[in-house]
């Protein structure tokens, strides 16, 4: 506040110093002009006090009248001009308060003032958002649609207001500024003793390596996920001590090399890592075979590096391309029938529509589709505004980078197990795999399930916790019966169990738990607060255990829970 203060009475200044000599002026008459009194004999001049008052009361438009003695002519000319003077003062001041509150950089400051009051007020953990783009939008959503807190840091004014006109559960803090500035990123909550983590996610790749080496430095206990494309930019992040980086061009190439050769393993990847509640991805099975990419920049080389790397022939089409060793090179654009025809669009299987032009991107997969019906075809859609348009042509599969950043960011933050269970994966056969996407089907249909991490500890199962440590057997098919009626499972797929640092894919109901255990489930929406239910409750875990019923009835009616069975 000291600094809107300051700007608000350096702007004010002249317009104060103005009326006070006005009031000055007027009152300072008043006590040395002589009176009169109604039988028009001379009195003396006004006191100070009564003076003051005088000019008080007219300078503010109240408007009583004469003192009861009445006013001398002389004084009544006098009050006139004084009039007039006020008048002119105030609105002098009026008309220059209106100007401040029109002032860009009073107003920044006041935001900013507004801004850092309300981070004081949080008392809850945040997740710090640099970068409120197309990227930075879809995490803010998901973050929001988790019930997760978030803090956003934009150089873009526009983008700021539409924040403030999203319908967010909880009204979000944003402070318009440069993510690149280590002192904006300190006033937006980088210390701030409730910061979860730090995501930098702007569209430029020196402010989100500047945001990396910043919280490295200035709070290294905090998590980062930068978003980055060339390589040189993600060896500098890691290099600083960056705890995820995440290429967009780099994990789509091997999401597409992996569903050609592993389609059952990438279909169950997709399904782990897409959102909680979103409907179902459709699977993609790219085939074997040629394939020809159009546009080579950095998404086009990562595509190339690992197709090549699966036995997948290519060919190269770009407009500036130069000649590559063991390559076929065509010069082109890609939009015309000519270029395809000498890239043997006929004879390839898939065709990659991979410029940094959306319009471009269409038309080349338009005229691939016209050419050669059966082709797999990949496009790659770089503005969210563009989404009717792909949607009504309905490529086989559409490579969105902001789409790929936000959902392995929320992956990480929300389910830590997560990446180790993906990095797992890669040792399960395609059959493992598509049981495993079988039985996630079957328990939700329809929608993505939702995935959570439980620590047998006691913060996150306080219940079964005080039962371990009691030396009670407790398989992990308990955990998944229903606490309304323990003879029902909860539809829960046990993904992963991790104890003493050792992993245990999909592990049995008959598992014995210990202390400490680390377990990744996966349910419909809805069923993780019945588990957690059971897991902090000893009502609800006594129940499960053995039947018996430890509550009142005010327990049994808000839960539902049923009497045991007469034996």
């Amino acid at each position: 506040m000291n600094s809107v203060f300051f700007l608000l009475l350096r702007r004010m200044r002249l317009p104060l110093i103005l009326v006070i000599l006005s009031h000055a002026i007027a009152v300072l008459g008043l006590t040395l002009i002589p009176g009169a009194d109604v039988n028009g004999n001379p009195t003396p001049p006004l006191g100070f006090f009564h003076a003051f008052y005088f000019i008080t009361y007219t300078a503010t438009t109240i408007g009583y009248t004469e003192p009861v003695g009445g006013f001398s002519d002389a004084q009544r000319l006098w009050v006139t001009a004084c009039i007039y003077l006020l008048v002119i003062s105030w609105s002098f001041v009026i008309v220059t308060l209106l100007s401040c509150f029109q002032d860009k950089g009073l107003l920044k400051a006041l935001v900013t003032n507004r801004f850092l009051r309300g981070l004081r007020r949080i008392n809850e953990p945040f997740y710090l958002v640099c970068g409120y783009g197309e990227t930075g939008r879809r995490v803010c959503r998901a973050l929001d649609h988790l019930n997760q807190r978030f803090v956003v840091l934009e150089i873009d004014e526009a983008r700021v207001q539409e924040l403030d006109m999203e319908d967010y559960r909880t009204s979000p803090l944003a402070l318009h500024a440069d993510a690149g500035e280590p002192r904006r990123l300190l006033q937006a909550g980088l210390q701030h003793r409730r910061c979860r983590g730090v995501l930098a996610l702007t569209d430029d790749e020196s402010t989100n390596l500047v945001v990396a080496m910043a919280t490295r430095l200035l709070s290294p206990g905090i998590p980062i996920l930068a978003r980055a494309r060339s390589a040189t930019t993600v060896a500098n992040m890691i290099s600083c001590g960056t705890h995820h980086v995440i290429n967009p061009f780099q994990r789509f190439a091997s999401y597409l090399s992996q569903a050609i050769v592993a389609p059952e393993r990438s279909r169950l990847t997709e399904l782990l890592t897409a959102l909680p509640g979103t409907p179902l991805p459709d699977p993609h099975h790219p085939p074997r075979g040629h394939w020809i990419v159009c546009g080579y920049g950095l998404f086009g080389q990562a595509v190339v590096r690992k197709l090549e790397a699966v036995g997948i022939t290519v060919t190269i089409v770009d407009p500036q391309a130069d000649p590559v060793p063991d390559r076929r090179v065509i010069r082109g654009l890609g939009t015309d029938a000519a270029t395809l025809e000498a890239a043997g669009i006929r004879e390839a299987q898939g065709i990659v529509a991979g410029s940094d032009n959306d319009v471009a991107n269409l038309a080349l997969a338009v005229m691939a589709r016209e050419i050669n019906s059966g082709l797999f075809i990949v496009t790659r859609q770089n503005q969210a505004a563009n989404n009717p348009l792909f949607e009504a042509f309905d490529s086989d599969a559409c490579m969105v980078p902001s789409h790929i950043v936000a959902q392995e960011c929320l992956s990480i933050l929300t389910t830590p197990m997560l990446a180790h269970l993906v990095h797992l994966l890669h040792q399960c056969d395609e059959a493992w795999c598509a049981r495993l996407v079988a039985t996630m089907q079957k328990i939700s249909p329809d929608r993505v399930p939702e995935l959570w991490r439980s620590c047998l500890n006691a913060q996150d199962a306080a219940a079964v916790h005080r039962e371990l440590m009691q030396g009670r057997s407790i398989r992990l098919g308990d955990l998944l019966r229903d606490n309304r009626n323990r003879d029902d499972t909860l539809p829960v797929v046990p993904l992963l169990l991790e104890r003493d640092g050792k992993p245990l894919l999909l592990p049995a109901e008959d598992e014995l738990l210990i202390a400490g255990d680390r377990l990744l489930f996966a349910a419909p929406e809805g069923t993780r607060r019945d588990v957690e239910l059971t897991l902090q409750n000893g009502n609800a875990m006594e129940y499960v255990l053995s039947g018996r019923e430890s509550g009142g009835w005010l327990w049994q009616w808000a839960t539902g829970a049923r009497l045991p069975r007469a034996p």
